[in-house]
């Protein structure tokens, strides 16, 4: 449909026609060929965090507890999808994948997701501790992958920063309703913590890669600080005693990941991999 409708008059909705969209816009960065393979490898790690959060929270739409959520959700996952796909096509500019080669015809063990976005949604609670510690630290990791060396990955930074805050706030809004509802939703709120806590701590371990890439990644380790800042602080304020026990052995950046994860790609990968090719 044009600005203008069958009559000649202006439509107040403008230009509403898909096929003119410029997508691809919606990706940061040059098109540039990532430098060397550690630098697709990075990618790698942060794009298929991006895409399996993605993923999970893709299943809440018509299952949330609201039908807000059901948008709120939605709208999370499709920015993190776009996260997903600008680090995806940066790493496969490396070998000359596609983004689509990534997603959909990697097998488990190639995928670099962290355990914590793995976990499975659970209840409600529990998509919202997951969520609340994820974006938390995607918010510090943007932060500081703005001042990137390499120019991609500082672009991708600057756009997926604004949007992860709103993530952020998005999730402590919850976290605090939870905690502060009824008898029940704080029980849950707490038990959600109590199960996903163990897997945050992955985040934050370096990595020869890292070593290796300098001033073109951000050190995870120095991601920790600002991370327990804001966890303490919500934490005090949701009147939440910080979850203890031992943190899990993780894995997921050297391709050995948790339970969960083989049955998300099987339904996320059936259709590209049943109809190879296949456009529509």
């Amino acid at each position: 449909m044009s600005a203008h409708d069958l009559d000649g008059a202006i439509d107040p909705h403008g230009d509403v026609s898909v096929d003119e969209l410029a997508l691809a816009a919606e990706l940061a960065g040059s098109g540039e060929r990532a430098a060397s393979a550690d630098i697709a490898e990075y990618a790698l790690w942060l794009g298929d965090d991006a895409l399996i959060l993605s993923q999970q929270l893709g299943a809440w739409i018509t299952y949330a507890p609201e039908l807000e959520e059901d948008v709120a959700l939605g709208n999370i996952a499709l920015d993190l999808l776009g996260h997903a796909r600008s680090f995806l096509r940066y790493a496969g500019s490396w070998d000359g994948r596609s983004e689509d080669d990534l997603a959909y015809f990697r097998d488990e063990a190639e995928f670099r997701s962290s355990w914590l976005v793995e976990q499975p949604n659970g209840d409600f609670a529990q998509t919202i501790a997951r969520q609340f510690l994820v974006s938390t630290y995607m918010l510090e990791l943007y932060s500081a992958l703005r001042g990137s060396t390499d120019a991609t990955f500082a672009a991708i930074a600057e756009k997926a920063v604004k949007e992860v805050d709103y993530h952020r706030d998005h999730a402590v809004q919850w976290v605090l309703r939870l905690a502060g509802g009824t008898a029940e939703s704080r029980a849950r709120i707490i038990r959600a913590f109590a199960d996903v806590w163990p897997y945050a701590a992955e985040l934050f371990r370096d990595d020869e890669l890292i070593d290796r890439l300098g001033d073109a990644a951000v050190r995870p380790s120095s991601l920790q600080a600002g991370f327990d800042a804001v966890t303490e602080a919500v934490f005090a304020e949701a009147e939440l005693d910080i979850p203890a026990g031992s943190a899990s052995a993780g894995g997921g950046r050297h391709g050995s990941h948790a339970t969960g994860l083989g049955h998300l790609l099987s339904e996320m990968q059936v259709l590209a991999r049943r109809h190879p090719g296949a456009t529509w």
